[in-house]
């Protein structure tokens, strides 16, 4: 199922699973060519991302969950839950701030890709808090 908020949007993606564990594809490959930054991030019980947003960038982030992803839409804060075992595709285009959070008692895998390279010299991250790291409090 997709769904979309402004210029944010979001999509269940078809995770497979057997005794293994779980595979899923975290960008269509007529997607991947335009895309210039790949990172994985091992996110901690209670730990939140983000909390920021780019000035160039559109990234897409594959969060699986539990989590709850906050993120702009104009002037308001809109809030996405992701169930335990799901794995949601998010599209946040440059100026959108957004913060995921671990909802759950393990770890959190998410899966971002940028169409700007990753630069430490002149990062494209304006730091937003939607979600208070301390408190688990939306902003």
């Amino acid at each position: 199922m997709a769904m979309a908020d402004a210029e944010v949007t979001w999509e269940t993606l078809r995770v497979h699973r057997d005794a293994r564990g779980a595979v899923y594809e975290p960008l269509e490959e007529r997607k991947l060519g335009g895309q210039r930054n790949l990172h994985v991030v091992i996110n901690r019980p209670g730990a939140v991302r983000g909390n920021h947003f780019h000035r160039e960038a559109t990234e897409y982030i594959s969060v699986s969950g539990p989590a709850r992803v906050c993120y702009t839409s104009g002037q308001e804060t809109a809030t996405v839950l992701v169930d335990a075992e799901v794995v949601v595709r998010f599209r946040f285009p440059p100026g959108v701030a957004h913060a995921i959070e671990n909802t759950g008692d393990a770890d959190q895998v998410l899966v971002a890709l940028s169409d700007r390279p990753h630069d430490p010299q002149a990062p494209d991250t304006v730091p937003h808090t939607l979600i208070d790291n301390t408190s688990g409090e939306m902003k």
